[in-house]
């Protein structure tokens, strides 16, 4: 053994010797301290992840089955501007959702069916048509028929394209300064015709049409000789949109009172969602048409279909 290594087991030795032990119940103490420490830092440690799975499973619970669990949040950066939250879509107003499509409504009449801005009915009942104010009633009635709806004009036949069904009916009407049981003022020929969806106004383009091509035409059977004229009038106020027009005449002799030199009938077709009323009059022993009360019945034609189709 060299000099070196036999003088640092002297030293190793010597340092030993300086050290006493401690006594065996001071080791037995020490040793008891350090397993309890152990216990100790075991039970905290399953604490603590008791927790962390309870608090887990309550987040779980109340996100649903459907939620995903979202990235951890990242710490800000401070050195980074802050970001701007994001700004919600608008929720579309009442006015942008679109409308639903028609259907037929509940109290609607039998055989009519919602169509856009009007009805389609598929009948005409009598309640259709319009009741004569009392002061204006004849006590002649009404008849059913058959029937031309406009007069001739030059060949034309407005109002004949997309038609579903018609109903024409012929009444007489007094004036209210006419004592009853006297001779009748004029009398109407009253149609009611319902037209295919986008059709009713085609019919009223059509009439103006014609009128405006027929500016003048000869003489019926009855009236041989005597050339009428035919021109549109301004009219409006009446249903969604309304046509009048004159027919004008000389007076026959069988008309003939001496200051009676001109016979005037006027006709007028208001249209009502896809639907079309015709007052045509027709006067009474060659009366003229008093546009007055042409006026008055042609509002309670356009009241009176309101009603039917509401």
């Amino acid at each position: 053994m060299s000099r070196e290594l036999s003088g640092l087991y002297r030293a190793l030795a010597g340092d030993a010797d300086e050290r006493a032990l401690p006594a065996p119940d001071r080791l037995r103490r020490r040793a008891d301290r350090r397993a309890h420490l152990r216990a100790a830092l075991g039970g905290l440690t399953v604490a603590v992840l008791v927790a962390g799975t309870a608090a887990g499973t309550r987040m779980v619970l109340t996100a649903g089955p459907d939620a995903t669990p979202g990235p951890p949040a990242a710490s800000p950066d401070p050195g980074s501007p802050s970001p701007t939250p994001a700004t919600p879509p608008p929720t579309p107003s009442r006015s942008s959702v679109p409308p639903s499509s028609p259907a037929r409504t509940p109290d609607a009449p039998a055989g009519t069916t919602a169509a856009g801005a009007g009805v389609s009915p598929t009948r005409i009942p009598d309640r259709a048509f319009f009741v004569l104010a009392a002061a204006n009633d004849a006590g002649t009635g009404s008849t059913f028929g058959p029937g031309p709806v406009f007069p001739a004009l030059c060949g034309a036949t407005p109002g004949e394209a997309g038609v579903v069904t018609r109903r024409v009916r012929t009444l007489a009407f007094k004036l209210a300064t006419t004592p009853q049981g006297y001779v009748p003022d004029g009398s109407y020929k009253h149609s009611i015709t319902v037209y295919r969806p986008g059709r009713a106004d085609d019919a009223l383009a059509d009439l103006r049409r014609a009128v405006r091509d027929c500016p003048t035409r000869p003489g019926t059977a009855d009236t041989e000789g005597l050339t009428s004229t035919q021109r549109l009038l301004p009219d409006g106020g009446y249903g969604d949109e309304s046509v009048l027009f004159e027919v004008r005449r000389p007076a026959t002799d069988y008309e003939g009172a001496p200051d009676v030199r001109e016979v005037v009938r006027l006709v007028r077709a208001v249209r009502v969602g896809n639907v079309v009323t015709v007052l045509w009059e027709l006067g009474w022993e060659g009366t003229s048409s008093p546009r007055s009360q042409v006026d008055q019945d042609s509002r309670r034609a356009v009241d009176a279909i309101r009603n039917w189709l509401d």
